[in-house]
């Protein structure tokens, strides 16, 4: 379950303008649930969540799809 907390820091890193303050904690539960939580820099929020969320909303599709590869529920919370 360490691939979903490396993908969620990759693309946020990639968006970012300061990377190197990109911060992703995994907590994970029973039953099979992820809940990951993001930090940015505060200049760098706005890039990471998007207009209207949209970007937050991708990042958080592509985060369901590889949780469900290895059989779990995730979620992502943008702090």
């Amino acid at each position: 379950m360490a691939q979903l907390k490396e993908l969620v820091e990759y693309i946020a890193k990639s968006i970012a303008t300061h990377p190197d303050e990109v911060i992703v904690t995994q907590d994970e539960k029973e039953g099979g649930r992820v809940f990951l939580t993001l930090q940015v820099h505060p200049e760098d929020k706005g890039k990471v969540i998007g207009r209207q969320g949209r970007v937050a909303q991708s990042i958080r599709s592509l985060l369901r799809v590889a949780a469900v590869k290895e059989g779990v529920h995730a979620n992502l919370d943008i702090d």
